[in-house]
């Protein structure tokens, strides 16, 4: 099949599943040639498009503007209007500091698992995404949390990349929005076709779990096409994430983002087995199967021997809309809680908000407190029975 022919308007939203398999998805492999294609450059079309379909709405909904903040009795608030309907919002999303008590208390007796999103999570958010760095203090936070629990990054950016950013071997780590999961070895779901085995940076056999393999070659394609047609809007930025395409505009003057979404538009026209999603100041272009962060945590769980839902306390700290998938799934039967990291009001399927990347290290630092001291109670019981 030709795919260019096919003028379909690109997917704004998640489609309806296509064949899956239990853990993930079945589809028909796309053909690809191996002949040297031409990158073909074209002026945008009408911008009328952009406008009539959403999409402008969807970036600057999605790309909420930075608020100054100030120091107001040791905590931080908006220095505008907006404080008051933060503070209104928190009524229904407490912090997840302030509630640390009530989270621990149905902690107990269950096995806690983490699941981290990076930027501006565990990094602040910056102009230049290869320079979001966590802090070494987040680094050991991270660090010391995954020494008692299971944890897990979940990003956007590819899985290798992460990892660099990252540098720690205690964690497992899903790229590409969960679409390229290294996990631990479990034959529960091994037999699953688009799982293989591998090797970690350590030699330890794990898991590679890889829903979207078929689609490496169009990912590429596409990414080549974008970084050629976008490469003289002043401040686009593209970046290939393995399974998904990143189209950065934090730095395209906002009277140019029609030009970059109609761009964009006119150009996955051509490709209905993408679709396009909307994150703080970027267009990920994606394949249309049905995955996304909350399949990841599911995943993760079950490969984990973690899917007994009463004996286990899943939490998942996130910033943006892909974050929401795995918030939605926690949220499912009280299953577990989801923490959304904002400084402004914004709607959620989270139980629990932190402002900031600061915010989450004193979570993660508390929540290691708090379980050197159910340790150290558990030894001083022991010896009072013995």
């Amino acid at each position: 099949m030709d795919l260019k022919t096919n003028q379909a308007s690109p997917v704004l939203t998640d489609p309806a599943p296509i064949k899956k398999s239990r853990l993930g998805m079945k589809s028909s492999l796309l053909q690809h040639s191996s002949t040297f294609i031409m990158i073909p450059r074209k002026k945008p079309g009408k911008l009328d498009d952009v406008r009539s379909n959403g999409w402008l709405d969807a970036m600057k909904s999605s790309s909420p503007p930075r608020k100054k903040l100030i120091k107001d009795f040791n905590v931080e608030v908006a220095s505008d209007d907006t404080d008051i309907a933060y503070f209104s919002w928190m009524l229904k999303y407490p912090s997840a500091l302030n509630f640390f008590e009530q989270i621990t208390n149905y902690a107990k007796n269950k096995k806690i698992a983490m699941f981290l999103d990076y930027d501006g999570t565990l990094s602040p958010i910056v102009d230049d995404p290869d320079r979001a760095l966590m802090s070494d203090d987040m680094r050991s936070a991270v660090r010391n949390v995954a020494n008692y629990f299971p944890t897990a990054i979940i990003s956007g950016r590819s899985r290798d990349k992460v990892y660099d950013l990252e540098g720690l071997t205690e964690l497992y780590y899903a790229g590409s929005h969960g679409m390229d999961i290294m996990g631990p070895l479990s034959h529960t779901v091994s037999d699953d076709p688009n799982c293989v085995d591998s090797n970690d940076q350590q030699g330890k056999e794990v898991n590679l779990f890889q829903p979207a393999r078929e689609f490496l070659p169009l990912i590429d394609k596409v990414f080549r096409i974008l970084v050629e047609n976008t490469k003289e809007i002043k401040g686009a930025k593209v970046e290939n994430h393995k399974f998904c395409v990143s189209v950065h505009y934090r730095n395209v003057d906002e009277k140019n983002w029609p030009v970059i979404a109609q761009c964009v538009h006119d150009i996955l026209k051509g490709y209905p087995r993408l679709r396009l999603t909307h994150g703080r100041k970027v267009l990920e272009v994606r394949p249309v199967i049905d995955w996304n962060k909350g399949k990841a945590v599911e995943f993760l769980l079950e490969s984990l021997g973690l899917s007994d839902k009463n004996d286990v306390l899943p939490i998942y700290i996130g910033d943006d809309r892909t974050d929401e998938d795995a918030f939605k799934v926690l949220r499912e039967d009280n299953r577990g809680y989801g923490i959304l990291v904002s400084p402004v009001p914004k709607e959620t399927s989270a139980f629990y908000s932190l402002r900031n990347p600061e915010e989450v290290m004193k979570f993660l630092n508390t929540l290691v407190k708090w379980k050197n001291q159910e340790e150290a109670k558990c030894a001083i019981d022991s010896k009072r029975s013995m």
